[in-house]
């Protein structure tokens, strides 16, 4: 079903070529306005569509990873292999296994090496790791997780003139990249990192990329707010909201938020107006008016009723959590995107005409003119997310083992040595 709608009206293909093609699906009239669900190589497309499931021996990644790249150009290389954390199978962290000897691709014009010094756990880095896209990467597995780097370039491709090599960078990748940073050499296109502020160590400036881009498609590419509007944040104790609160405040929007009881004071520290403990509190009667933006963080039923109301009309709805993955997992991927599309379009339909507000599934974008006002705002003393605990990536699956009990709240960063 998904062969025969990519070449109907609903399905558009861009960036079409020989090497890679990206599948966009374009969910209203105005193809500005869209989702993006699934970024792809040309391989895994026809992996996904033309062959049967494979069978458990997968292909080692470093071979899998040469087929790919082998018609690409390149320029020289210090490294072609370095140790990186591979996940071998879906499940718990035992799945995490460090390999010393992984293949380093030779870049493409565009693509800059990375020495990894230190990269940050994300809550999507423990999702995809227990089975979250499963539909999607499965096919690719052993995968590097990882979104998030700050290093020095090590080399860089022809066409790249916006680093060089020597420099000291931080940046993020795709949220569907399959060669993540959890390695000591990390590949990144040249929109996807820039560099680093220098009033940030390398582990303060790899807890900001992905949660600061994810938050500023939000809120500077979707709802383009502007000074003296009203925001309300959802969430703001996790990373992509509490960045939200910063950019928000920074762009002189008034910011109310909803957290846990230990992060009322570094909320308000950060510029926020009002901050609602939602566990001793009753946040519908707490705050007070309505607002211009709605960022969910958390994307239940009950933030989203809560936030619906609180818009005004015209307003915008956005969610992190979006179905495309979910639904995909539970019905298969050729069956799953559509049905996800449906449920997206049924929601945008709903509240537009309902509630005459707009509703948004929101997605990190690779965006470099946005990661270098990210930069900026660190710079200016205006952007920081606070690291709670350091491991070694040799002890990576600790690191996960405390994200996923719990014990850890804040950030969490792995360093190389």
């Amino acid at each position: 079903r998904l062969r025969s709608a990519i070449n109907t009206k609903t399905f558009k293909r861009s960036h079409l070529n020989n090497n890679k093609s990206f599948i966009f699906l374009f969910l209203s009239a105005d193809q500005n306005t869209y989702t993006f669900l699934l970024s792809l190589s040309h391989s895994h497309a026809h992996t996904l569509f033309n062959t049967p499931k494979p069978n458990k021996m997968r292909i080692p990644i470093n071979h899998r990873f040469r087929n790919l790249i082998t018609h690409y150009s390149s320029s020289s290389r210090h490294v072609s292999t370095c140790r990186a954390v591979l996940l071998t199978s879906f499940g718990g962290t035992h799945n995490l296994h460090i390999q010393p000897d992984v293949e380093v691709p030779p870049l493409k014009p565009d693509e800059v090496l990375v020495r990894s010094r230190a990269v940050s756990v994300n809550p999507l880095d423990t999702r995809m790791r227990a089975g979250y896209g499963r539909s999607i990467f499965e096919p690719l597995l052993p995968l590097i997780l990882g979104r998030d780097v700050s290093g020095e370039v090590a080399a860089v491709g022809d066409s790249v003139k916006s680093v060089s090599v020597g420099q000291q960078v931080f940046g993020a990748l795709h949220p569907t990249a399959i060669r993540g940073t959890y390695a000591d050499y990390a590949i990144l296109s040249q929109d996807e990192v820039t560099v680093k502020p220098d009033s940030l160590s390398h582990v303060e400036a790899s807890a900001i990329p992905f949660a600061a881009l994810t938050a500023w498609r939000a809120l500077s590419g979707t709802a383009r707010i502007t000074e003296g509007q009203r925001i309300l944040v959802v969430g703001g104790g996790g990373a992509v909201g509490f960045t939200a609160i910063q950019i928000a405040v920074a762009a002189g929007c008034s910011v109310t938020t909803t957290c846990g009881p230990q992060s009322v004071e570094r909320m308000l520290a950060a510029g926020a107006e009002q901050a609602v403990d939602y566990l001793s509190e009753n946040y519908e009667l707490a705050i007070k008016g309505k607002f211009d933006a709605v960022l969910d963080t958390i994307g239940e039923p009950e933030t989203e009723h809560m936030s619906i109301n609180f818009l005004k009309k015209g307003g915008r709805y956005m969610t992190l959590q979006g179905e495309a993955a979910s639904l995909s997992d539970s019905f298969g991927l050729a069956l799953g995107l559509p049905a996800a599309t449906a449920y997206f379009l049924n929601k945008q339909l709903e509240y537009r005409f309902v509630n005459e507000i707009e509703y948004s599934w929101v997605f990190m974008r690779a965006d470099l003119d946005g990661l270098i006002e990210i930069r900026k705002l660190c710079e200016a003393g205006k952007m920081k997310i606070p690291v709670d605990k350091t491991f070694p990536i040799t002890q990576v699956k600790e690191a996960h083992d405390a994200k996923d009990r719990r014990i850890i709240q804040g950030k969490v960063v792995l360093e190389f040595d």
